[in-house]
Order: C-alpha cells, then structure tokens, then sequence
C-alpha cells in the first residue's frame, strides 16, 4: 500500500487527490492537508469583494467530500516538509511520512516587498476568500464615501486575471449603483502593455483590453513598479522599454486593490534542491522534482520562468486548466509508478481562461500557454459573463462529487483541441 499526502486542498490539491483515488483504486491510503477546513472557489472571488457573492457560496466542506472517496483530510496547514526524511510536519505538530508527495499548495503572497501593500496595511485582495471578504467590507465604506479607485498588479505577479477583472467588476457595479460619475479609475500594471497578462499577451489581448478600458474610461499606467502605499496613497515609477524610470505618479485613492508578487510557501522555503531562490517548487517535464524524485507538484507553486524578460518584472501565470492538467500528469505518474512502469506523462500546459467583467467578459485561448503556440484567440462577449457564472457552479459540482473530468467535459475539450496530456506522439 502507498502512502500519498498532499499538500493543498484548492483547486489542484482537491482535483488531485479524486484523480489519484480513480486510478488507483481503494488499496491506497491518501491524505490532503490543507489550511482550513473549506475548499474554496477562487476565481469567484472578485465578486466576494463587491458583494455579488457571499464566501460561503463559493465552496464546500473538504472533509465529507473526500471521506466520500476515503480521503483523509487534515484541516491545518503545513509547517515543513522534510523530503530526506519523507515526512510533512504541521502546524500542530502532526507528522505525517509518505511514499509520494504532490505539493499544490498555492503561493505564499509577498505583501511585504512593497511598504504598505495588502489587506493589513492600505490596499485590498482577492487572492484568498477571507480576503475577499475583508476587500467587500472596505468597499461597502468606500460606498458611503466615493472617491478615486486603483486597481492593478505589484511588480513580479504572476495572476493578473483578477486584477482586470476586479477591475471591470468594479466599474459594472458603480455604474448599476449610478455612482460611477464619482470615481476615476486607474489599472497600474507591472506588465509593459495591458493584455500582456504575463504570457506575451493571447491573440488580440492588447487591442480588446484596451478598447475595453477606454470604453469604460479606466486609465491604465503599464510598466508601471509601485514603490509604496500610505494611507489614500500609491507611490508609482513608470518605465520605458530599456527599464528606465520617465515618470513618476502620486495616485490618490479611497479604495484600492493590487495582487501582489507570489512566492513559495513557508513549508518548503530554503530547502536545497526541491525549490528555488523564491521558494517555488522545481519540476522537470513530469511535473516531478529532480532531486526528490517521490514529490511531485502543480500549480501557482512550480517554479516556471518568465515567458520573456519586461523591463519591470512579471511572472508567467497559471491558469485554472493548465492546473488541472499538470494534476492529471502528477496523477498518471505516481499511478505508473506504484505500477513499477515509467513515469513519463507530461501535461500540455494548454491554457483556457474565462475572465468576468461583470456585464460582459473575456475568453483566452492559448495552446499551448507558454509560446510559440498552436492556438492563440481571444474573444469578448456578453457570453463570457454567463460562462463564468456557469463554470463556477459547473466546478462546485464537481468538487462535491468527486469526478474531475465528467465524459462530456472532456469529449468537448478533445474536439476543440484541448487536452490534458500530451499524446505519445508528440
């Protein structure tokens, strides 16, 4: 009998331990330790902070769904990893030993490389639901009081989804609020052009978000490296193309939200071999450690380089699908494995966003999502508004049931050339 924990119960942690139990039957004990007891929806999270959602709507209790599928949970968050001793010790002072490790922990979020960034200090987030939930109580006071808003990404983020669209929610609520007239908005970006997203951008990204943006008269500030946040305050450099500061902004604000630079968790930080400098995991094509050859990881958590250098600094994101897809290689691996065959899957990294801007919406396209590409298109369409309250539910769903890739999802996918692993072929 294998022993398996892993570390993490969103998105990837959750998606992997179901996938794990499918392949390999009940003959296996598998644990998920993860901080808290809930399973949360986090793409959902930019209408928490408006109050179009309560955090309670966008999950589930993780223990009785996975006890459904005899999976252990453990609702506390890991305090180290021990790879030379295959063990994983909590933070309250649990040892769990395994024979195979997935890490799927998320980011840890670095607030503190900028004075005065994050839910602590002067501005919001929507990383996690908790905070969420703090950004909707901040914003039901900015209501009260109107005044300059600032939306946007820290230099070195890698998740800028949720900053357009926390972004473009804002705007659709101030305006079904009759309140818009009374707030400028302003998207500081460490990007060098709004639709970059950290991927070199995705079709016609630029030109969409951009007409997006005038349509709705928000002014974006690209190139842009927050240097400090005080009190209804944001301090601002902006840079050319050869990294050179040509301005500086002092942004007024009564409300603000920024995504700040990710790093790895405090788990596995400084452990030589599993991770790098920034503490993210390091895998090779298998989504499997080099040195440690029995942990795996997925996720906001693996060390991916920049798909190109920018004069401020941005991080190549991870999207929900290319998650789930590095989650079905980590599943097929660790399945040959205790097989005694070759771990050799390898996810396709195929990228399928859904970015909500309240009214309307985005759809990007990218296969796979680190170029040259296969396929790249974006789209923009009322549709997509639908779609992603869709998908919310549709994803919810499958969180309870335990089956990550019902057959009509994954027919669908296949006859639009979207796929989770790479076929021998190639």
């Amino acid at each position: 009998m294998a022993m398996i924990v892993i570390l993490g119960a969103g998105i990837g942690g959750m998606s992997l331990a179901y996938e794990l139990r499918q392949r390999l039957g009940g003959g296996h004990r598998i644990t998920v330790i993860g901080d808290g007891p809930r399973f949360s929806f986090t793409p959902s999270n930019p209408w928490v902070a408006v109050g179009w959602r309560k955090g309670v709507d966008i999950g589930i209790e993780a223990a009785p769904a996975l006890a459904r599928h005899e999976i252990e949970f453990i609702g506390e968050a890991a305090a180290r990893v021990h790879p030379d001793e295959n063990r994983v010790e909590t933070v309250a002072g649990k040892s769990f030993t395994y024979d195979y490790l997935a890490i799927t922990t998320g980011p840890r979020l670095a607030f503190d490389e900028i004075p005065g960034l994050g839910p602590d200090s002067h501005t919001q987030s929507v990383c996690t639901t908790p905070h969420a939930e703090q950004a909707w109580a901040q914003y039901q006071k900015f209501l009260d009081k109107p005044g300059p808003v600032v939306v946007g990404a820290a230099p070195g983020a890698s998740c800028f989804g949720p900053a357009y669209e926390t972004a473009m929610i804002i705007d659709a609520d101030l305006r079904q609020r009759k309140l818009r007239d009374r707030v400028p908005m302003t998207y500081v970006t460490s990007e060098p052009y709004v639709g970059h997203m950290g991927l070199g951008g995705v079709g016609d990204s630029r030109g969409l978000i951009e007409a997006e943006m005038r349509q709705r008269h928000i002014r974006w500030i690209a190139n842009a490296r927050i240097t400090s946040v005080s009190d209804g305050e944001m301090t601002v450099e902006e840079l050319d193309a050869k990294g050179q500061v040509t301005q500086q902004h002092t942004l007024p604000f009564a409300y603000s939200m920024v995504i700040p630079a990710f790093t790895g968790v405090a788990a596995v930080r400084g452990l030589d071999g599993l991770v790098n400098p920034r503490g993210f995991v390091i895998i090779d094509k298998n989504q499997r450690n080099p040195k440690y050859r029995n942990v795996f990881a997925a996720g906001v958590c693996v060390a991916i380089p920049p798909v190109e250098v920018t004069p401020v600094a941005t991080g190549a994101p991870k999207t929900g699908f290319m998650i789930e897809s590095m989650v079905s290689t980590i599943a097929a691996n660790i399945a040959s494995d205790i097989e005694g065959k070759p771990a050799t899957a390898e996810a396709t990294w195929n990228a399928v966003c859904l970015a909500d801007f309240g009214d309307t919406g985005a759809a990007f396209v990218a296969l796979p999502q680190i170029p040259p590409r296969n396929v790249t298109w974006t789209k923009v369409g009322k549709w997509v508004h639908v779609a992603k309250i869709a998908f919310e539910k549709y994803h919810l769903r499958k969180m309870r049931s335990g089956n990550t890739e019902p057959f009509y999802e994954k027919s669908i996918m296949k006859m639009l050339g979207i796929e989770r692993l790479k076929s021998a072929k190639n």
